[in-house]
């Protein structure tokens, strides 16, 4: 009595043999690959190197740009292969401007004391290539050729110890994070 296996795969409608199913898994790879999809970082490989000069503040209140500049830095060190450098060896530069800060009250006691507040900070941002003059950004913003407008905003509570300080510090940390987001290269 002579024992053969049965390689087929029963999949309710007629089965699939061994090599049909092995060609649909080797092909699956090649097909998936070709759905825009990336291995690896998202940042193009043409660019290496990128200069964050002290962004520009037009508000009234003194310091933030400080911190926004050191934030960016900060994402981009960790998040993106690009190296940061002075102005004259970069290939890009990433130059901003705070257009706005708010603090808003969202809520209030009884005897009109602020409860909670909102911080809210926005910024026009330009990333440009030095070697070409191109404008990098993939959006525009109505206001500036080139200039992408990004805000963010965090909340904070004095009764509970919160401060704007640490708004400040949220604020600023959620949109280095935005910024740094827009430097991927599109699908």
């Amino acid at each position: 009595m002579e024992m053969t296996r049965d390689f087929s795969i029963e999949t309710g409608c007629s089965p699939i043999s061994r090599r049909e199913w092995l060609a649909f898994v080797g092909t699956f790879p090649w097909l998936a690959s070709g759905c825009g999809y990336m291995v690896g970082n998202a940042y193009s490989p043409q660019i290496t190197s990128v200069n964050v000069p002290i962004f520009r503040n037009d508000t009234f209140r003194r310091g933030i740009e400080y911190q926004l500049t050191e934030a960016v830095q900060r994402e981009i060190r960790t998040r993106t292969p690009f190296k940061l450098v002075d102005g004259d060896e970069a290939q890009t530069r990433l130059s901003g401007r705070i257009v706005e800060i708010r603090k808003d009250v969202l809520g209030e006691t009884t005897w009109d004391d602020p409860r909670e507040l909102q911080f809210s900070l926005m910024v026009h941002v330009t990333w440009e290539d030095l070697r070409s003059g191109e404008v990098l950004a993939r959006e525009q913003a109505p206001l500036e050729t080139g200039s992408t407008a990004l805000s963010s905003q965090a909340e904070f509570a004095p009764e509970v110890g919160q401060s704007l300080a640490t708004a400040t510090a949220d604020s600023t940390s959620r949109l280095a994070k935005r910024i740094v987001n827009m430097m991927e290269t599109p699908w």
